[in-house]
């Protein structure tokens, strides 16, 4: 308790009643989450396992229970603590029989989900690679609680569509025949759960007599919903959040669920945590500028003992390419000079498609960088694959593995074989491993095929009738006796062979869970090497350097928000999330060109750079002719081609007191000039020129 503010003490010590939290970026959030918990448990005497605390990524989640842990000097292995959806999954792997599943059901990812809806689409003669866009309306309808029968009622509500609905129906009986659930199932499934059964309600309102829930601005209609019925007994709850950190609405993320917390929990107190640990005041002072100018929020003044820091750059370049080359430069000479690692970096972007330009230009310097968000280790092909031959060993009626991995490696099975396989299963409305054993028994298939399916179907079965240890020798035997080992280069072994390490000593269900919940931005990047990455996979994340690509119209604010004042508002929080994620310094880049979705377009400066104030900031422009905008004030003007530094590099100057030395870099301009001068005698040293009165020789 020692460790913690004024009011993030306030927070920990208020445990009667609904509490919201208002954390703003960087103020210690977790913090107040983990040392509540410890009290919970170490002061007010509550069992650890009668508190549920969840938060929305894994990253997140082993972070809060690792600090917990050191907390309470205990083990909590048996403590509600976690992701949202991993602690559905527990509750639903004791309770899913209620719903008329099996509780050893498959969970299916974003991958699963998708091919399973390719094959749909496939089956009923509707163009193919509409998947993804059919996949998103699912994940929408559920995030809503709308399931197939809801939908199909709907009318003209819910955005009604007679083949998303065709497709929705057939994809939820693809799940129930399979006994799976999808990510998003895991929490509609829980309400339906509690909606429909209210004594196994009751039972998880009385196991949990607290409830502490992070990131509260992220929960989507379905999640809001859980948590309400969770706590409708107790009404003992802490949610922790910040309403101008609310970035996720394309999936399903509502604002109004933080903003209507009062309402919603009558007799709640507020507690603001505005102290910011992370960064400086001009980089506050300028994201509290942004973020001020959105209409419908909490308020709240971020401040800092941290001092001013460096002015927030903002650099307006030629075209994409060069803007690329001068994050390049910076970034090479801020490591050059020893003052950041490439670790300390990163570089972040309003779509995925900026990227492109940063990447070259980071290769032709030669500077290393991790994609944050891109191919993550569980979603690669060796590691599905072996994901899902262990789930389908574990439940047999699992066919979307069983499409994965029948002719893997390759066995001779056709996909006019799997057709018949196919066609079998829908008449008999069965799974497909019951479907193969039939056809395997029957006729109709060639005797070389038969012999095929045979074989693939014992080579299941002897893996299902061994007793394991762990998940590790599960995978182990599974990847040797089915021969894909042999097939894979040396990379991909060791790849397999990381899994099976990482598999060791853990229950087989609980480590196929852990594999399908995990996401690709819980998968940290290892080594010295820059970050890049979307702005909403920056969310999280904080870096010393912080570069905030593309601060265009129709970049940032995207172009798609630009009629919308709620979209301009969730790119306001968007930027606004990007600049708090800097620790030291903030640099700010746009183009006025940039190649986008197949041809060059001429851009203009972001909306959102007016809303900056002056004294925070120091604007450059390095492109060919000068262009007129408007600068901070609104006002238009016409900036210099180039802003000359008064002390270049390689130039002699002369201390009053260090004597001669040789500039090695300048930046800023005017007054707020600094250079880095190399002494003989004494070093480099960092100056301002206002200050340090020195003369050119």
């Amino acid at each position: 308790m020692q460790d913690l503010n004024p009011q993030q003490l306030e927070a920990l010590k208020y445990v009667e009643g609904p509490l919201l939290v208002l954390a703003g970026a960087g103020s210690g959030k977790t913090r107040v989450v983990t040392h509540k918990f410890a009290y919970l448990v170490k002061k007010q005497k509550f069992s650890s396992d009668s508190l549920l605390a969840v938060t929305f990524t894994n990253k997140a989640a082993n972070e809060m229970k690792g600090r917990i842990r050191d907390l309470v000097n205990g083990e909590i292995t048996s403590s509600w603590i976690g992701t949202l959806h991993s602690q559905c999954g527990r509750i639903l792997r004791k309770e899913i029989k209620s719903l008329g599943y099996d509780t050893d059901f498959s969970i299916y990812d974003e991958d699963d989900r998708c091919n399973l809806i390719r094959h749909i689409l496939k089956e009923i003669r509707i163009y193919e690679a509409l998947y993804k866009g059919v996949s998103s309306r699912i994940n929408y309808l559920k995030a809503s609680l709308i399931g197939p029968e809801e939908f199909l009622s709907a009318g003209d509500g819910f955005g009604f569509d007679e083949k998303l609905a065709k497709v929705y129906v057939r994809y939820q009986d693809e799940l129930k025949r399979s006994n799976a659930l999808d990510f998003d199932d895991l929490i509609m499934m829980s309400v339906k759960l509690f909606q429909e059964h209210p004594k196994i309600l009751r039972k998880y309102q009385d196991q949990f007599s607290y409830l502490l829930v992070d990131e509260f601005q992220d929960l989507n209609f379905a999640q809001y919903q859980l948590i309400r019925l969770l706590s409708k007994h107790h009404k003992n709850i802490c949610a922790v959040g910040d309403d101008d950190q609310s970035i996720y609405k394309f999936r399903g993320a509502d604002v109004r669920h933080i903003l209507n917390f009062e309402k919603d929990f009558p007799g709640t107190k507020i507690v603001r945590l505005e102290r910011n640990y992370r960064s400086t005041q001009n980089i506050l002072d300028v994201s509290n500028a942004v973020i001020s100018l959105n209409y419908n929020r909490k308020e709240k003044k971020l401040w800092t003992e941290r001092g001013t820091g460096e002015k927030v750059h903002f650099c307006w370049l030629d075209s994409e390419e060069e803007e690329a080359k001068h994050i390049a430069k910076i970034v090479k000479e801020l490591f050059l000079k020893g003052a950041y690692s490439y670790r300390d970096i990163g570089i972040l972007y309003r779509v995925n498609l900026q990227s492109r330009a940063v990447e070259d230009a980071l290769r032709e310097a030669g500077l290393p960088y991790n994609i944050v968000g891109g191919i993550g280790f569980y979603q690669r092909k060796e590691i599905k694959d072996m994901i899902a031959y262990a789930r389908l060993v574990v439940n047999h009626g699992d066919n979307v593995s069983l499409r994965r991995i029948i002719n893997t490696p390759s066995r001779g099975i056709g996909a006019a074989t799997l057709s018949k396989i196919e066609n079998e299963a829908r008449k008999k409305s069965i799974c497909l491993f019951d479907s193969l054993k039939l056809c395997v028994r029957g006729n109709g298939i060639v005797t070389s095929t038969k012999d095929k399916l045979g074989n693939f179907v014992k080579l299941i079965e002897k893996l299902s009738s061994v007793t394991y240890k762990s998940a590790a020798e599960l995978l182990s035997s599974a990847a040797e006796k089915s021969g894909y080992l042999e097939t894979l280069d040396e990379e991909r072994r060791q790849n397999i062979d990381e899994l099976i390490s990482s598999a060791e000593g853990r229950n087989i269900q609980e480590f196929i869970d852990r594999a399908s919940l995990m996401t690709n931005i819980d998968e940290s990047a290892e080594g010295d090497r820059i970050s890049l990455m979307t702005l909403h996979n920056a969310k999280g994340l904080e870096f010393p350097v912080v570069f905030v690509t593309g601060l265009e119209e129709g970049i940032l604010p995207y172009f798609k928000a630009s009629d919308n004042d709620d979209e301009i508002a969730e790119e306001r929080r968007l930027f606004y999330v990007g600049m708090t994620r800097a620790k030291d310094l903030l640099l700010l880049t746009g183009a006025r060109k940039r190649r986008l979705y197949s041809r060059v377009q001429d851009q203009e400066p972001s909306r959102f750079l007016k809303d900056l104030p002056k004294n925070c900031c120091c604007w450059i422009e390095k492109i060919t002719a000068p262009k007129t905008f408007k600068n901070l004030n609104g006002k238009k003007r016409v900036l210099p081609k180039k802003i000359r530094p008064l002390f270049s590099s390689g130039c002699r100057v002369k201390h009053p007191v260090w004597g001669v030395g040789v500039v090695r870099d300048s930046y800023g301009d005017g007054d707020d000039q600094k250079v880095m001068v190399n002494f003989p005698n004494i070093g480099l040293k960092r100056l301002s020129l206002k200050l340090a009165n020195l003369t050119k020789i």
